[in-house]
């Protein structure tokens, strides 16, 4: 590998990575208060778009990590700041909870189910038959599709939920129109979150459980990357994959003394 510029800031997936199945991973607290401590800038990432920062925030303190609400960057806020650029002001039909709501209000979006400039899709505990037969009619009707994240399932203490990605496999195939994805792996996510702490990619690293997500985000971001395995991906899998990690290791308490 061609010689890296020195680590100035760090942008870390959260489940996987700095929690599990509402735990902390070991490592994780001494992570955060290092990075706290170094006062380079972070970002703590999800394509999870159900939870507002401020939300997040608040379960992540009630497990002993702290991070300020400026640190998390989310789905929600990265298909925002997208629609945000593209059409200020415009309108869309959510489907989705507090997190993609208020990301879009926040921006000054309209939400409305009367000729929307946009139906926008994301996580929800509760998909309704008849929002997704709405959406449906509105994209065929003219409505642009956007989704917050490509991900097919969710983790929940049961197993697997279908999310995001799965449901908008379902309205794809009802309007024959395709979404628009701003979450990872989309690098849209990365180079929006670096601007917002005002970090650069060359010298910048992603932290990931998953390969077909935060890494590849990582890789076309420009950034160095590291693969815990506290997460989905396995170290058999990694093999499988046509890119690689700039590093891999056991977990993010191998990472502390990288701050």
């Amino acid at each position: 590998m061609s010689e890296r510029k020195p680590i100035e800031s760090w942008l870390t997936d959260m489940d996987g990575v700095l929690i599990h199945e509402g735990v902390p991973i070991p490592g994780a607290e001494a992570f955060i208060k290092r990075l706290r401590e170094s006062g380079k800038p972070f970002l703590v990432l999800t394509n999870n778009s159900i939870y507002t920062a401020r939300d997040l925030h608040a379960r992540l303190k009630r497990m002993g990590l702290d991070v300020p609400v400026e640190n998390i960057w989310t789905s929600a806020l990265a298909t925002a700041k997208f629609l945000d650029d593209q059409r200020p002001g415009g309108t869309a039909y959510v489907i989705g909870e507090a997190g993609l709501t208020t990301a879009l209000h926040d921006i000054g979006y309209v939400l409305t189910d009367h000729e929307p400039d946009y139906v926008v899709l994301g996580e929800t505990r509760t998909y309704s038959f008849e929002a997704m037969t709405k959406a449906v009619r509105l994209i065929k009707g003219g409505a642009r599709f956007i989704a917050t994240n490509p991900d097919e399932t969710g983790p929940s203490t049961e197993g697997p939920l279908p999310a995001t990605g799965a449901v908008a496999a379902l309205i794809t195939k009802a309007s024959g129109k395709q979404p628009y994805f701003a979450g990872k792996p989309n690098p849209l996510m990365m180079r929006t979150g670096l601007n917002a702490i005002g970090a650069h990619s060359e010298s910048s690293a992603m932290i990931g459980d998953r390969m077909d997500t935060d890494v590849l985000a990582g890789l076309e971001a420009g950034m160095q990357t590291f693969l815990v395995l506290t997460g989905l991906t396995t170290p058999e899998e990694i093999e499988r994959y046509p890119y690689r990690p700039s590093k891999i290791v056991d977990s993010i308490a191998d990472l502390v003394d990288r701050v």
